[in-house]
């Protein structure tokens, strides 16, 4: 069935209005939010396609992965979140920017995308909305900054996620922190204790092992956070926020391999 022209051209207009009003939210949103992921371009193509929460397709066939973000994984909240990203992307021109284009195992091209016209990448708008937490991947301080600011503003206005009380998981029970297994989640709480086993470092959250929460850091990880200038003995009875899939390995688990997925908190 043909729909109107004038129908076509209201439908138009309500996406242009989305999507800019998305980046004049950006803008709004913090003054620290620059563009800082301004990587060496990777290559540009029209959005035919939004496959899910971080995935595009472009006209040339291209499959594209948002780099630096997490979808939000939320109960029902899917359709949501790909909606929002296609009210910023879909049917538009995009350049693609990034620090690898290697395509990942899937046969995605990980990059930064910036819509036609704008200096601000589609993962720092949908950061600001409360649509997508930063993955603690980017090893660019700049461009990690600035992703770390965009997702500042969106708990600070208590948007999106962010709305929920609950967004951030509290170490004091594990039960809710498990109820997430194998999902990307940001957990809070002061450490009880750090030990050695073997090749692992952890981070105890509780004295149970089979119930409580623990960080897991890997031998090989400890050069990094020794030159980020963390001693990890240093975190007993610190406060930190901690972001990562989360694992069932007796109690629930996040392996932290890297020093970007630990933060340590203000109010220690």
């Amino acid at each position: 069935m043909l729909l109107p022209a004038t129908t076509i051209k209201l439908r138009r207009f309500r996406h242009a209005t989305v999507a800019i009003g998305s980046l004049l939210l950006v803008a709004a949103a913090a003054p620290a939010i620059a563009a800082g992921c301004a990587f060496e371009p990777q290559g540009e193509g029209r959005v035919t396609e939004v496959i899910d929460a971080r995935t595009l397709r472009l006209a040339d066939g291209r499959d594209v992965s948002l780099a630096g973000i997490e979808p939000v994984a939320a109960e029902g909240a899917k359709t949501n979140r790909t909606s929002a990203l296609s009210a910023i992307v879909a049917g538009r021109d995009v350049e693609l920017r990034g620090e690898d284009d290697t395509p990942d195992r899937y046969g995605r091209q990980p990059a930064f995308v910036f819509p036609e016209g704008s200096d601000t990448p589609v993962q720092v708008a949908l950061l600001v909305q409360g649509d997508a937490l930063v993955a603690a991947t980017v090893t660019d301080k700049d461009c990690a900054s600035t992703l770390a600011a965009a997702e500042l503003a969106a708990r600070q206005a208590k948007r999106g996620i962010w709305a929920d009380p609950a967004a951030i998981k509290n170490t004091e029970s594990p039960g809710d922190i498990l109820a997430g297994t194998g999902r990307f989640s940001v957990v809070e709480g002061k450490v009880l204790s750090v030990r050695q086993a073997g090749a692992t470092t952890y981070l105890n959250f509780g004295r149970n092992w089979t119930r409580d929460f623990a960080v897991t850091i890997p031998k090989r990880m400890i050069p990094a956070y020794e030159a980020a200038g963390i001693a990890l003995k240093s975190l007993e009875n610190k406060k930190i926020r901690v972001r990562g899939w989360v694992e069932a390995r007796g109690g629930p688990r996040i392996e932290a391999l890297r020093v970007g997925q630990i933060e340590l908190l203000g109010e220690n």
